[in-house]
């Protein structure tokens, strides 16, 4: 499976999201010399997510747009007491991935590349070495590997989370739904619909993703420190679809669960001269929403353009600095309480157009843009918490039992 002696370009640890998309950015047409790339994932069963959902906001047509399940043109949020905030996406579109479906339309691109080898291994060590990096790896059936390559990106989830000033958890269960009568505008995203229990501490929303009129994908979410049990994210399905929805009979044919952590903490991006970590763990997840998937595709493509024109590969900062200092004055009053999530989300939809907000989760509007954004919010808690920030110590957060990026 591997000889001796054998250095590639790059060695892609992980077939995740961050992985196959670092993969299909590096392996794309138009390279003077085309790069020699392996890509290992394990397989081992217990090591693998689940197939679960991706959502993202793109202007135009994709690379990916193949594997689509469905894509919308306009967002709502529903207050705590009925308010209804409706927003239409001009240029942007609100779009929805499954990662079988994802992973099955890049590998078919990539298994028919001469220069791209698909290894099933799990990595346990991956370290620097002279010329390069190497990943030590297992095969099921108990081979050694040894995978060696100028550089190494490693996508695989961290085993703890950095030391950080404030961390939520987003952690939810959905439902894939079929009712038996139409019940579902399918142009329009139920982004946060906040008529349900709220939690003592943070908060919670429902979260709808129209499939058609009697399909939808139907999720709790809580943003809060600690999760729930399985009962209990039932039992809240179980009141949202019947009390909230009032979906009549429907019949749920399969579910996902997720949890995703929420901090201010700072993610390594290289680890040596040759070692990078990308994705999740690379800090690629916006700190105040849980989204992932657009930052991995702006990692992917910097980091392809660098190897590409045979440079230096720098990880670029997933996310600006301003957009990382907005995040955690944020995370931070939702943590005290200071500002109450359900009327804070819903007030910024309502005095700003659903198309800057998304722009803004993007990290592309402007300071004029962003200090607007700032005004609609609660300014006073806002300031307060902004100027305890720098005098927070940095503190070590238990690790979730799984994680999932949206």
């Amino acid at each position: 499976m591997s000889r001796a002696g054998d250095v590639s370009d790059v060695v892609i640890v992980g077939g995740g999201a961050a992985g196959l998309s670092l993969a299909h950015a590096l392996t794309r047409p138009g390279a003077a010399r085309p790069l020699s790339l392996v890509l290992v994932e394990t397989p081992r069963p217990s090591l693998r997510p689940a197939a679960r959902t991706w959502c993202f906001w793109q202007e135009g047509p994709g690379d990916f747009d193949d594997a689509l399940v469905a894509s919308w043109r306009r967002l709502r949020v529903h207050g705590r007491d009925g308010e209804v905030v409706e927003g239409k996406l001009d240029r942007l579109r609100y779009k929805m991935l499954r990662s079988d479906g994802f992973e099955a339309l890049v590998g078919s691109r990539l298994a028919a590349l001469p220069h791209v080898r698909l290894v099933e291994a799990t990595a346990e060590t991956v370290r620097n070495v002279a010329g390069g990096a190497e990943a030590l790896c297992v095969t099921a059936g108990g081979d050694r590997v040894t995978l060696r390559g100028r550089h190494l990106f490693d996508s695989r989830p961290a085993r703890t989370l950095p030391p950080a000033r404030s961390t939520l958890l987003q952690h939810f269960e959905g439902w894939f739904v079929r009712t038996s009568a139409p019940a579902f505008d399918d142009d329009v995203v139920h982004l946060m619909d906040f008529r349900v229990p709220q939690p003592a501490h943070g908060l919670a929303f429902g979260y709808v993703l129209p499939l058609g009129s009697q399909n939808a994908l139907v999720e709790y979410t809580q943003f809060s420190r600690t999760l729930l049990s399985r009962p209990e994210y039932e039992a809240a399905l179980e009141q949202y679809t019947r009390d909230v929805l009032r979906l009549g009979r429907f019949e749920s044919h399969s579910a996902e669960a997720g949890v995703i952590p929420m901090t201010d903490a700072r993610f390594a991006r290289r680890i040596g001269p040759a070692v990078h970590r990308i994705g999740a763990v690379g800090g690629a997840t916006r700190p105040a929403t849980g989204y992932t998937f657009s930052a991995v595709q702006r990692q992917s493509k910097a980091v392809a353009a660098a190897l590409r024109d045979g440079k230096e590969p720098r990880l670029p900062v997933p996310h600006g600095r301003r957009a990382l200092a907005m995040d955690a004055v944020l995370l931070r009053a939702l943590d005290t309480g200071r500002v109450n999530g359900p009327d804070f989300f819903t007030r910024l939809f309502r005095r700003m157009s659903a198309e800057r907000v998304l722009r803004f989760l993007d990290g592309r509007t402007g300071l004029r843009e962003d200090v607007l954004l700032g005004l609609a919010t609660p300014v006073g808690p806002m300031l307060r918490t902004a100027a305890e920030l720098p005098f927070l110590p940095r503190s070590p957060f238990p690790f979730p039992r799984e994680e999932s990026t949206g």
